[in-house]
């Protein structure tokens, strides 16, 4: 989406687009300049706000934004429009990617210093090139490598080893390699500075498409990617296949692209229909019945109607049915779809044949 043959064909056609750019969409030095006009106080930020209700308002993101001419050739003929890059950072983002950055640095560190402890079942390190390797490890798992400074040292310690029989008492040196870590501050805070920020790019008109706006629109965006995840994983599970035959695996596919339409249509008519009214939906969430939600997904919403219950009665003379009575939840989930309660109640009756 991101490449600049895509945003020049989209934009030649008369479309609009909005996406992320990775540092290989920008010009050398186009992400450090930009970040530093917002550091040295030369660019003033846009806010964006989320209403709360009766609450303040929470910010969420600040940003600005800058055009930029582009040029590439479409179908052989060239093509320039102006794009605008616009710089944004998401504060709850940038506070999650914060918290796991220093997470990862005090685990690393912590697991460095406990190297040095001796003790029954510690691995005791003679040589510092063996310990440095195993700390280096230890950096390059969490990530942190450039965020720890090491100091290393052979020392030797005298020992007193008591005579025994013939031996006489004499004094051992022991050698053990020990390490010394020290979180580099100045790195991890310039790290920390970075994080939560992206430049995205769009074509469409500042008029017609604020920065608020392509902050909710990005936000609210179609994720294909959790389709496929649904089809792949639960709860379609496709992979693994283990029919055999071509027209069975073929079968399969068409029957789990329909479920997966029938989930993706559920979800969207609820969220639709929840956010005309203002209103949201709790008794989804096992673990916490009172929270609500104006977002809830398909899953959530089937798994509310797991107690439903039919029970079929076989009499002489004729059939009885019963259906478990519906919790307003699945009241309120079935007037969100458009659907009446008759298509349980509805099996509440007596007849001669089964339903």
């Amino acid at each position: 989406m991101a490449s600049r043959q895509t945003r020049a064909w989209i934009a030649a056609q008369g479309d609009y687009y909005l996406c992320p750019l990775p540092q290989t969409q920008l010009a050398e030095g186009e992400w450090e300049a930009a970040l530093e006009r917002v550091w040295s106080g030369e660019q003033e930020l846009s806010e964006v706000f989320r209403e709360q209700g009766q609450g303040e308002p929470k910010l969420i993101a600040q940003g600005y934004e800058h055009a930029v001419p582009m040029s590439w050739e479409v179908d052989g003929t060239p093509h320039e429009w102006t794009e605008r890059r616009l710089v944004g950072r998401s504060l709850r983002h940038a506070q999650a990617a914060e918290s796991g950055l220093r997470a990862r640095v005090d685990k690393a560190k912590r697991q460095v210093e406990a190297l040095n402890q001796r003790g029954r079942g510690r691995k005791r390190f003679e040589e510092i090139e063996s310990l440095r390797q195993t700390v280096n490890a230890i950096a390059q798992r969490h990530r942190v490598e450039d965020f720890l400074w090491f100091r290393y040292d052979p020392p030797t310690t005298p020992r007193q080893v008591r005579a025994y029989k013939d031996r006489p008492a004499y004094v051992k040196q022991e050698r053990q390699a020990t390490v010394e870590v020290r979180v580099d501050e100045e790195a991890l805070e310039s790290a920390v500075r970075r994080l939560g920020w992206r430049i995205y790019s769009t074509n469409q008109p500042a008029d017609a498409f604020s920065i608020e706006q392509a902050v909710w629109a990005y936000r609210n965006e179609y994720r294909v990617e959790r389709s496929w995840g649904r089809l792949k994983g639960r709860p379609l599970s496709l992979r693994p296949m283990y029919v055999q035959r071509d027209d069975h695996a073929t079968g399969l596919i068409r029957l789990l692209s329909i479920a997966l339409r029938v989930l993706t249509l559920l979800e969207f008519v609820v969220r639709r229909q929840l956010a005309a009214e203002g209103a949201t939906l709790s008794g989804l969430d096992a673990g916490n019945a009172k929270r609500e939600t104006a977002r809830p997904t398909a899953e959530r919403l089937l798994e509310a109607f797991q107690g439903i219950t039919l029970t079929v009665m076989e009499l002489p003379e004729q059939t009885i049915c019963h259906v478990t009575p519906l919790s307003p939840v699945q009241l309120q989930v079935l007037e969100l779809l458009g659907f009446s309660a008759e298509i349980y109640t509805g099996l509440e009756t007596i007849s001669v044949k089964p339903p």
